[in-house]
């Protein structure tokens, strides 16, 4: 869905892709100053005069006055958000201000507006001033009929007319394709699922309608998803001659070729609903595009929009006009979001494989050097071994006696009281000296809460108590043994006497 500023409102219904193909193909170069005075020369200035006084905007059309084509030979399939064509368009498409011959009913049409919403006559009294408002409400909204005069037919308000208050500017990326690389988008009313099913069948399709001449190969470059269950399918077409060299089609002709009415008509049996050529915008088109307004938007805006531009040198302002396209607009926002969010979920998978893959490696890492010093240990044991067995007999040589000397060095230097040996021992020390302050200190910052230490207190009471009274039975207990022993010890004697 692009952007048709150009075009009459019957024009808009006829394309309902829209496009911007309907600037530069007028004569007429009209201000943005409101006025009720008649034009003293239609033809040149309009019913606004040609000074820029920033009423309200009817900003000029693409195209500069006299020209026959101007920026609607670019701009054939418009401006939408994916991107920016410049395909070859017909100065016939033109639409609302590209014939010449039109520039009196546009007057008649901007007089009829102007008294539609400031002076209508249809009633001839005090109503008619609630009228004009009624109708000044109409065009703030963009829908309705504005009733003036009863021997003229009412004034439509569109969402295009200049006062209707839902508008926008957006910014939209500019493409950076060459004409070379012979990119050609088509939008295909299906969903993505069904041209990835079917896209051997579909690149078949399109050869035929190539002419099915074998030295042309058609190839995709991507597929993307659209809302409303549309299809993106981006594609070149390859062109091999005979001494073995190849080249792209170029985007134009390969875009010309598919505008033509019988090649039209067999696409879109195949669901293709929109067509066009992806490639870059001349700086000329650019700079005309932005020097003029599109028609309806204020002047004021578009010239705060190219201020606002975050990066000019990549995007460029876009009229959004009406909920419908802010919708759209929506629409492709959430769809690029949820892309990206699929695109963020595969890299955030890759880097955890990438990260179990680190993991694993640094571990056999790891373990093969330990496996290397054991292997190298036992190497250098075997060549001890094979030296002691090859060296037996012999006396000692002058180098081995050199580096039994540079080995009695070190072991010197190793055991000396103030070297490696004495250092190491003096930090192990320090470390046990360390080890048992921080135990002391560790002690001493211990304290115990005061509630707990009173129930401590009592607990350790209530024992005592209870170690008392066991005491103090044990003690009668033993009282009452001893008695018994007394009166055993008392009792023998005189059996003893009664039995002798």
């Amino acid at each position: 869905m692009a952007f048709n500023f150009g075009a009459a409102a019957g024009a808009a219904a006829a394309n309902p892709t829209g496009a911007f193909g309907g600037f530069g193909t007028t004569t007429t170069a009209p201000g943005s100053a409101f006025s009720f005075s008649a034009p003293t020369n239609a033809g040149t200035t309009g019913l606004f005069g040609a000074t820029q006084n920033k009423g309200f905007g009817f900003g000029t059309g693409f195209g500069a006055a006299g020209t026959g084509t101007g920026l609607g030979t670019g701009l054939g399939t418009g401006l939408g958000f994916g991107g920016f064509s410049t395909q070859q368009q017909q100065p016939t498409l033109g639409g609302l201000f590209s014939q010449p011959t039109q520039a009196p009913s546009q007057s008649n049409q901007l007089i009829n507006t102007a008294s539609a919403l400031s002076a209508p006559t249809l009633l001839g009294d005090e109503r008619d001033a609630i009228l004009a408002k009624w109708n000044q409400l109409q065009a703030f909204w963009g829908a309705g009929k504005g009733y003036f005069n009863s021997n003229i037919a009412p004034v439509e308000f569109t969402q295009e007319n200049p006062f209707c208050r839902f508008k926008a500017v957006g910014f939209s990326c500019m493409p950076n394709n060459k004409d070379e690389d012979g990119l050609v988008v088509l939008v295909f009313n299906r969903k993505e699922v069904d041209i990835r099913n079917q896209q051997q069948q579909l690149v078949e399709s399109l050869h035929k309608i190539l002419g099915g001449n074998q030295t042309l190969t058609v190839n995709v470059e991507g597929v993307k998803t659209l809302p409303d269950d549309q299809t993106e399918v981006v594609i070149y077409v390859v062109e091999r001659s005979p001494n073995g060299t190849s080249r792209r089609v170029p985007a134009t002709t390969l875009y010309a070729h598919f505008e033509q009415v019988n090649i039209k008509t067999t696409l879109q049996q195949l669901g293709v609903t929109l067509s066009m050529a992806r490639t870059e915008l001349s700086p000329a088109q650019i700079k005309q595009l932005l020097q003029n307004p599109p028609a309806g938007v204020d002047p004021i805006i578009w010239e705060q929009a190219k201020v606002d531009n975050p990066d000019p040198e990549k995007l460029i302002p876009v009229p959004m006009v009406g909920f419908k396209e802010l919708l759209r607009r929506l629409k492709v926002q959430d769809q690029m979001t949820k892309q990206h969010q699929t695109r963020l979920d595969i890299i955030s998978e890759d880097i955890s494989e990438l990260q179990k893959n680190q993991t694993t490696t640094m571990a056999k890492i790891a373990q093969y050097k330990r496996k290397l010093m054991d292997l190298s240990h036992r190497t250098l044991q075997v060549l001890i071994k094979q030296e002691i067995q090859r060296k037996s007999g012999y006396a000692i040589q002058a180098d081995e006696e050199q580096l039994r000397v540079q080995l009695d060095t070190i072991q010197c230097e190793l055991n000396a009281p103030t070297q490696f040996k004495g250092r190491l021992n003096e930090l192990m020390s320090q470390i046990r000296m360390q080890n048992h302050f921080g135990a002391v200190r560790a002690e001493e910052r211990y304290y115990i809460d005061a509630d707990l230490l009173q129930e401590i207190k009592q607990h350790l009471k209530q024992q005592q108590e209870g170690l008392s009274h066991l005491i103090s039975i044990i003690k009668d207990d033993l009282e009452d043994i001893k008695l018994i022993e007394h009166g055993l010890n008392e009792s023998i004697p005189i059996r003893g006497g009664i039995f002798s």
